[in-house]
């Protein structure tokens, strides 16, 4: 079995946050592995960018980091307060540790974010979403790491996207580096989910 830890922030956006639980949930019930996701927050009650109201599982403090095989990070929205808590240093020291284990980091849109001040994209190729005047493809730039305009980056054991639509190609990446390919492409087939085109992968955000 597999161990992966959900690293969430006040402002998760909830979508990409589903994707991760749906698709190792569902590896877990017909995948050839048992996928165990673990959620983990820095405080006992958080609110989603939309206003869900989530009360994680476990506190930062009370998780053995070692346990585990992977970290997977969603994303989340500045003015829901994901910021303050994803670029907080406990926040950062989890994406250290992990980095640092050369295990996997899977982080979906502005999660990235907290990956370049956690000081793991140095030189690395990684992405974020940068729409709307592109504001965070500079914050990424300034943590030392090499931008790429794709919807999924990855480099060694981290991966990075560009917005909550990437989720569930993040999800099943995870999925096929903790298990195989022939397992998450299962898997696809089991959630009636199709493999975008190649262009997709290869496609530039807009604005």
């Amino acid at each position: 079995m597999k161990r992966v830890l959900m690293l969430l922030a006040n402002g998760v956006e909830p979508l990409e946050m589903a994707a991760f639980t749906d698709v190792l949930g569902w590896a877990t019930l017909l995948g050839n592995e048992s996928i165990e996701l673990v959620d983990m927050a820095l405080r006992p009650h958080i609110k989603s960018t939309f206003g869900l109201q989530l009360k994680p599982n476990n506190l930062i403090d009370d998780v053995d980091l070692g346990n585990f095989d992977a970290l997977a990070i969603p994303g989340g929205f500045e003015p829901s307060g994901f910021y303050d808590e994803a670029l907080d240093e406990k926040f950062l020291s989890v994406i250290r540790y992990f980095s640092e284990a050369n295990k996997i980091v899977a982080s979906v849109c502005v999660a990235s974010i907290a990956l370049g001040a956690a000081g793991i994209l140095k030189n690395k190729k990684a992405t974020t979403y940068h729409q709307i005047g592109g504001k965070r493809k500079q914050q990424l730039l300034d943590t030392g790491a090499v931008f790429i305009d794709k919807p999924i980056v990855i480099d060694g054991t981290i991966i990075t996207s560009t917005g909550p639509g990437t989720a569930l190609e993040v999800a099943f990446e995870l999925l096929k580096q903790l298990t195989d390919k022939d397992n998450a492409d299962r898997l696809r087939l089991h959630m009636r989910m199709p493999t975008p085109r190649s262009e997709w992968y290869q496609a530039p955000q807009v604005g």
